[in-house]
């Protein structure tokens, strides 16, 4: 066989994996490939056909966008945007409410863009524009976000929107209108009166639409407890969401959406990336405030390392920043290949999924007894991060996926979101692999499992004395949004017990410096330190308090709703069940979980004793139970750099308890920055807007105010 023979058998083998694996990326929204073997596999093809060019075909994914939407099998009658052809009603609304989407074909392709996976590939990219360009220096360069996202279209004529698609094939997509207008960030009727120019009768708005990390998270979990398949990522969950049949679904999911791209068949009369990004704002899109334009490739390469570190603190994902040549004559100059511009580039971060062996399968008992079975890996690593465990959520999920030990699987980490299994490289079995079974007995204090209900996924051990639950449930108890007692951590804790010096959380706070010293020898200083961390430890406000309990289905979130309701421990204490459904945010489930624990002899009696050993726990005022007033009352903040003193997070806590709102991007309503050390492109953005700035020592002085005051 000749090298072309071997070449072109690589070469379909190639195409038939990234096809497959793109339908399932795009259509059915279930990826089972990561994306950083889908980037291997893509440029082994690209490269095997730059080597034989003759082998390349039209409908190669090197040469197209997306995937055609006529393999999902939804489409039907198009509509062509070239002559205006819009209909009176959106046929959207019938094909939405029926079982079809309706096709509809871009005025002008929806390209895709091309990879750079470092930053030594990004150097080679501007050389070949500077090449192209003729230029002995470097253009500017327009820097942004990389959303992890589902791209859309939204064409406006007089300022209404008349029809949204997706991107589909970049020539056709599906029409989502109907879909598209229960997203509240998405205009349907334009604001023109900060327009200082004339824009055409009809515009093309691009964008991006995604679902907050912690939107997704909560989809997630109510999809569990329903027994429901869980999405991958939260650019999956947002392409599902969109794309569903019943808009009201697509109403219940909290999509949002940015706007980067503003086009038009006629001029715009905007110059520039920039200038078309102020449009897009004044018009009333959501626009990304984190992006610049530079032509110093050292300010973008920290950028690009500053964005690797933010990327866990933003509300949405990013994969990457976009690099685009600024000038928007310069672009056209650059011109398009087939599937991409020359003239842009996303600039990718280290992956966060990726290929391991699930070598066995394990069982966690959390706090409520709930039975977690856990992944134990092959070691990974994802995003700088070595992975060993991943979370697998329950047996229903595990069946539903048909996870089996043996198996390769693609793992995915994301923030600080525990690691999750999200496929199954079923191809890559070899008939060795074990399905696995949750155990009918608690592995640790072999209690029989029960379900409270055939509508509960979960499997719980009921023995509240369970050592498991006992742990788990004083590592709740301890942490920093509840007791917040740092210096107690997790194997403290377990000696602590060990020596029966701890049975429940009342006993916490009993702990003497000669308890300390039980576990340690010569820590005299150690065990100090703690009763000290203790003793601050006893003044909390309401709502930490009732979370720190451990109700079951009491999250932060709610234990504040209750708090703002029952405003002190004993009204709390004397909650019924028709009070409690009166909440908006109580439902039935949390009620009576509620009651369970208040009913409950041995809970109250760790309560009474909590509070006699010195715990005080304050009231909620009327008034802050609905508006906080402190020393950063009214003030918009963004933090940026390295804070030496405590986590961006605790940062973030504290200016919300003291009245102020963190945001992640510098705007002209950003009215404070908070910079730490290496601040980068905020710190500058937050300079040219003249926005007051304040240092580290600064802001400790400001919290300082507030504890004294």
């Amino acid at each position: 066989m000749t090298n072309k023979e071997i070449a072109n058998k690589r070469i379909q083998e190639l195409r038939a994996i990234i096809e497959a694996a793109q339908k399932q990326y795009y259509l059915a929204d279930d990826p089972t490939m990561s994306d950083a073997q889908y980037d291997k596999l893509f440029r082994e093809l690209e490269a095997l056909e730059k080597q034989f060019p003759e082998l390349i075909q039209a409908n190669s994914p090197t040469q197209t966008v997306g995937v055609s939407i006529k393999q999902s099998k939804k489409s039907t009658a198009q509509i062509s945007f070239f002559d205006n052809n819009f209909p009176t009603q959106s046929p959207a609304s019938s094909a939405v409410s029926a079982t079809q989407f309706a096709e509809v074909r871009h005025r002008e392709q929806m390209l895709s863009l091309a990879n750079a996976l470092d930053f030594n590939e990004f150097r080679e990219f501007d050389a070949r524009i500077k090449k192209y360009l003729g230029l002995n220096t470097t253009p500017k360069y327009w820097v942004e976000y990389k959303f992890d996202g589902l791209a859309v279209e939204l064409v406006y004529v007089d300022g209404l929107l008349k029809v949204a698609s997706t991107r589909g094939d970049g020539f056709i997509g599906e029409n989502i209108t109907e879909n598209i207008k229960t997203i509240k960030s998405i205009p349907q009727k334009l604001d023109f009166t900060k327009i200082k120019k004339n824009l055409p009768q009809q515009i093309e708005v691009r964008g991006e639409v995604l679902m907050e990390i912690a939107n997704f998270q909560r989809l997630n979990e109510e999809r569990l407890a329903k027994g429901e398949h869980v999405f991958a990522n939260p650019r999956n969950a947002a392409a599902g969401s969109l794309r569903q049949l019943d808009i009201q679904i697509t109403a219940s999911r909290e999509l949002d959406f940015y706007a980067y791209d503003l086009m038009s068949a006629e001029p715009i009369l905007s110059t520039a990336e920039d200038e078309s990004k102020e449009i897009l704002a004044n018009l009333g899109f959501k626009t990304q405030g984190n992006y610049w334009a530079t032509n110093d490739l050292e300010e973008i390469e920290s950028y690009y390392q500053q964005m690797q570190t933010e990327r866990d603190v933003l509300p949405f994902e990013i994969d990457g920043v976009v690099i685009k040549v600024l000038n928007f004559e310069l672009q056209n100059q650059l011109g398009l290949r087939a599937r991409t511009p020359r003239w842009a580039i996303a600039l990718k971060f280290p992956a966060r999924e990726e290929y391991t062996k699930l070598l066995d399968i394990t069982v966690q008992v959390g706090r409520t007894g709930t039975l977690t079975p856990v992944a134990e890996l092959e070691p990974i690593n994802l995003g700088g991060v070595t992975v060993r465990r991943a979370t697998l959520h329950n047996q229903d999920e595990i069946d539903r996926k048909d996870i089996r030990i043996g198996d390769i699987v693609i793992v995915r980490r994301q923030g600080d979101v525990i690691p999750a299994i999200v496929g199954v490289v079923k191809e890559r079995r070899t008939g060795q692999e074990q399905p696995f079974i949750l155990p009918d007995v608690c592995p640790i204090c072999e209690t029989q499992v029960i379900r409270e209900n055939d509508a509960d996924v979960a499997w719980r051990c009921p023995n509240q004395y369970c050592p498991a639950r006992l742990i788990e449930r004083l590592k709740h108890f301890v942490s920093r949004r509840a007791f917040d007692i740092e210096s107690l951590g997790e194997k403290i804790l377990e000696k602590l017990i060990e020596k029966n010096l701890l049975n429940n959380a009342s006993d916490i706070f009993k702990l003497t410096e000669e308890d300390f010293a039980q576990i340690w020898k010569d820590a005299d200083k150690m065990g100090k330190n703690l009763v000290l961390a203790l003793e601050q430890a006893k003044r909390i406000d309401l709502a930490r308090f009732i979370y720190a309990l451990g109700i079951r289905h009491v999250g932060e979130k709610t234990a504040k709703v209750l708090a703002g309701e029952f405003r002190t421990v004993q009204d709390f204490l004397q909650a019924d069940f028709e009070r409690l459904i009166k909440i908006n945010e109580v439902g039935e489930v949390v009620a009576k979980s509620v009651l369970d624990f208040i009913n409950n002899e041995d809970e109250i009696k760790v309560v009474h004793v909590l509070l006699q050993n010195g715990v005080q726990v304050r009231e909620v005022d009327n008034f802050k139970a609905t508006q906080v007033v402190g020393v950063f009352s009214g003030e918009v903040v963004v933090l940026t750099g390295n804070l030496t003193s405590m986590t961006r997070e605790i940062a973030k806590d504290k200016i919300e308890q003291a009245g102020g709102v963190v945001t992640n991007s510098v705007s002209k309503k950003t009215t404070l920055l908070v910079a730490g050390e290496a601040a980068g492109s905020k710190l500058k953005k937050a300079q040219e807007l003249g926005v007051k700035i304040i240092n580290e020592a600064e802001f400790l002085e400001r919290l300082q105010k507030m504890s004294l005051s």
